[in-house]
C-alpha cells in the first residue's frame, strides 16, 4: 500500500470534504477521487460515504487509525527542487536551401520562404 494514498486518505478524513482536501494537498480533485478509489480497492471495503456529506464508514474509521500510524512512522516526502526558470532555447532555423552554385540562385526558382 502506497504511503501517498494513505496521506491523502488521512487528509480527507480530517477535512471531511473532497474539494478542501484536494486543495490542502495541492492536487486535482479527480486525482484525489482516484486515489481513494484505489485505496478502497486494495482494502476491499468502501472507506468513505459519498452521499451529500463526506463521512467515513465504520471500516474507514478503523482503517484511519492504522493509516495515521503508518503515515507517522513513514519518513517525510522529499521536496524536489523547483524547475529552473526560463524558457527553452530556440534552435537556429537556418536560411533555407543553399543554391547549387554558391552565390547564384537557381533559375526560375524562388527562395524558400519561412
Amino acid at each position: 500500500m502506497k504511503i501517498s494514498l494513505l496521506r491523502r486518505f488521512v487528509v480527507l478524513a480530517d477535512e471531511r470534504h473532497f474539494p478542501r482536501a484536494a486543495e490542502k494537498l495541492g492536487i486535482p480533485l479527480g486525482s484525489l477521487y482516484t486515489s481513494i478509489d484505489k485505496l478502497e480497492a486494495e482494502v476491499g471495503h468502501p472507506l468513505v460515504h459519498r452521499d451529500g456529506q463526506t463521512r467515513l464508514t465504520h471500516v474507514g474509521e478503523l482503517f484511519l487509525e492504522e493509516a495515521r500510524a503508518e503515515v507517522a512512522a513513514a519518513p517525510e516526502p522529499v521536496k524536489s527542487a523547483p524547475a529552473p526558470r526560463g524558457g527553452k532555447a530556440k534552435a537556429s532555423k537556418g536560411k533555407g536551401r543553399a543554391p547549387a552554385v554558391k552565390g547564384q540562385p537557381k533559375p526560375y526558382k524562388k527562395r524558400q520562404g519561412r
